[in-house]
């Protein structure tokens, strides 16, 4: 199949048909470099705190110091995403970062860095983040618009996942050969290239839902928060995909926590055994994100079959001692991530009204980034026990019993459990008055 012609005469096909909007373009290149940074920063972070702590505990609270902030202000910040342009909001939280960045850049190439540098840093990207996070992925239909939404959300998970593989393994290799300090200074550089897509993007070409009034008194806010929160809880199936995505995330996706630990433990490598078991997973999130783009419909059956996916792995990772082995239970991991993952964003996304989006979305962040914090401790306290085969081990067996309970609770209807094809459908869907509608 081949997607409407562009005005230009050229012809997408189908599976990237939301890169014929250009801003939604200039935004995804901007993305497919940053991101490589984001990934190498995750893994020197975590070698780095191993390497000043040597203790697996330290690695889940820098996990819970970074993503604490989105527990307590993500639900808040989506209230704002409603209510400011969402452009200029993700070109400051992009130029903060960028500087948080070349900070411990900085520190650790000058010899300074201690613990504590790296908590304050994390806590201050968990703060920028719980705005940025929203913001970003309610950001995606003002670029493409209803019809290309799905796809668009595809494609940026693809970018997400493909830079993975890339971004792991180049800071494996660079640790071992240059050290730490090049792969968060790289990082600070790569936001350059977000920064300057957002910057080149036509505002008359946005397709920018009347803002919400931008409250100034604490009722008047948490009743806006409360009305994104009544629209989850009164919809079963964005309502049970969260609770899936959440208890999963928290359980089983703790690998910034664990992986060091078997890296070094129980697989006898190092940096760069780390980063080539992340970038494991980010072959099969890709192969997940692209499947989706091309036509795997993302559907409570196939989140569940990710969910059950990921709870294999993990326990397989928990028995594993041959790298081999491990590599490809990282990537059938992956896959079952973003099978959760992709599918929930965009259930949400086709579900949700455009005043109630970055709300709703803001909820969907949480529960998964802001799993992060209390996923983090889990794991590294199980893990400073047991070790960290024990900790992957129960994060799997809780997993599928997850999977179990939500089979059992699935939304009868069919209409509840699909995901509308046809436009008007999608505008059915998207513009049905909220639950507070009087």
């Amino acid at each position: 199949m081949i997607a409407a012609r562009l005005a230009g005469g050229r012809r997408w096909p189908e599976g990237v048909r939301a890169l014929r909007h250009r801003n939604f373009r200039v935004f995804w290149w901007g993305q497919l470099v940053s991101l490589i940074g984001t990934w190498m920063q995750g893994v020197a972070q975590g070698w780095l705190v191993l390497q000043l702590t040597n203790d697996p505990l330290a690695l889940g609270l820098v996990a819970a110091a970074q993503f604490t902030p989105v527990i307590v202000f993500g639900l808040f910040a989506g209230v704002l995403a409603d209510a400011v342009s969402k452009r200029a909001a993700l070109i400051v939280t992009q130029i903060a970062a960028m500087v948080l960045a070349l900070v411990l850049g900085l520190l650790v190439l000058f010899g300074l860095v201690e613990v504590w540098h790296v908590f304050l840093l994390a806590i201050l990207l968990g703060v920028v983040n719980a705005v940025d996070m929203p913001v970003r992925q309610a950001f995606s239909v003002e670029m493409v618009g209803r019809e290309d939404l799905a796809n668009a959300v595809a494609l940026n998970s693809a970018v997400f996942n493909g830079t993975r593989i890339i971004g792991p393994a180049i800071a494996g290799l660079l640790i071992a050969t240059v050290g730490l300090a090049v792969c968060f200074l790289l990082n600070a550089a790569s936001y350059v290239a977000v920064i300057a897509g957002l910057l080149l993007m036509r505002r008359s070409e946005l397709a920018q839902p009347p803002p919400s009034a931008l409250e100034r008194n604490v009722r008047s806010v948490i009743d806006q928060l409360t009305e994104g929160l009544r629209y989850v809880r009164d919809e079963p199936t964005i309502r049970l995909s969260l609770l899936v995505l959440g208890i999963v995330a928290t359980v089983a996706l703790n690998f910034q926590v664990l992986l060091p630990l078997l890296a070094r433990d129980v697989l006898g490598g190092g940096a760069d055994t780390f980063g080539f078991l992340m970038a494991a997973s980010g072959i099969g999130s890709l192969t997940s994100s692209l499947q989706i783009a091309f036509g795997l419909r993302p559907t409570l059956r196939l989140l569940l079959v990710g969910a059950a996916a990921v709870g294999v792995a993990v326990i397989g990772l928990g028995v594993s001692r041959s790298l081999v082995v491990s590599l490809g239970l990282m990537l059938l991991s992956g896959w079952g991530l973003i099978a959760m993952a992709a599918t929930t964003n965009t259930l949400i996304q086709l579900r949700t009204p455009d005043a109630l989006r970055g709300r709703v979305m803001s909820v969907y962040t949480t529960a998964f980034a802001g799993s992060v914090p209390v996923g983090g401790l889990f794991a590294g306290s199980v893990a400073a026990a047991a070790g960290a085969p024990a900790a992957l081990a129960v994060g799997g067996v809780l997993t599928l019993v997850t999977v179990a309970v939500a089979a059992s609770r699935v939304p009868g209807r069919r209409s509840r459990t699909r995901i509308p094809q046809r436009p008007a459908e999608l505008e059915a869907s998207a513009t049905r008055p909220s639950v507070d509608a009087r």
